[in-house]
């Protein structure tokens, strides 16, 4: 029973990935879960056993996404140096940009979805963040930590737009 239990996790973990690489390629609303099935090498009707909707789907996918951002920032947070700190966070970011492009991609088309579900979802991921990236400036002693978060959250958006437009030109690379 256990393996079978580890077996179905990792299945649905791979049809979490193959979502999210569909998602980011062809966009959510033209995506269909054939396509991810495909991706996935399962069938169509075995992502239903896991996923009532392809919305439920995408919100999975995006939780994934979110959950390796605010990861990866938590231990940046929990290691850096005070002066260190804000340049360890833009790394760790560029870090995700470089191994997980479908994951930003997928963000990024998110922010566009006018579902409430979705934007709630987004609100969440980024409120998050938000709330990691200030307390970790305020304790710190980052001067205007206020401000300084909400640079560093639209040097973010602009890395993802840079991203998504294959535009490196937009962070001076």
């Amino acid at each position: 029973m256990a393996k079978e239990k580890t077996t179905s996790i990792n299945r649905r973990d791979d049809m979490i990935s193959a979502a999210i690489e569909v998602f980011a390629e062809t966009g959510y609303y033209r995506a269909t879960t054939a396509q991810v099935a495909e991706r996935a090498q399962i069938s169509q009707p075995y992502i239903f056993r896991f996923f009532k909707t392809k919305e439920e789907l995408l919100l999975s996918a995006l939780e994934v996404s979110w959950t390796r951002v605010i990861d990866s920032f938590r231990k940046v947070v929990e290691t850096a140096e005070p002066e260190r700190l804000e340049a360890d966070l833009i790394r760790a970011y560029e870090q995700i940009i470089e191994s997980h492009k479908s994951e930003i991609l997928l963000q990024t088309q998110a922010q566009t979805i006018r579902e409430d579900v979705i934007r709630q979802a987004m609100q969440k991921g980024i409120g998050e963040v938000r709330a990691m990236v200030l307390k970790a400036f305020m304790d710190a002693g980052i001067a205007e930590a206020e401000e300084r978060t909400k640079i560093f959250l639209a040097v973010g958006l602009l890395c993802n737009m840079s991203t998504a437009l294959d535009m490196p030109e937009l962070m001076g690379k």
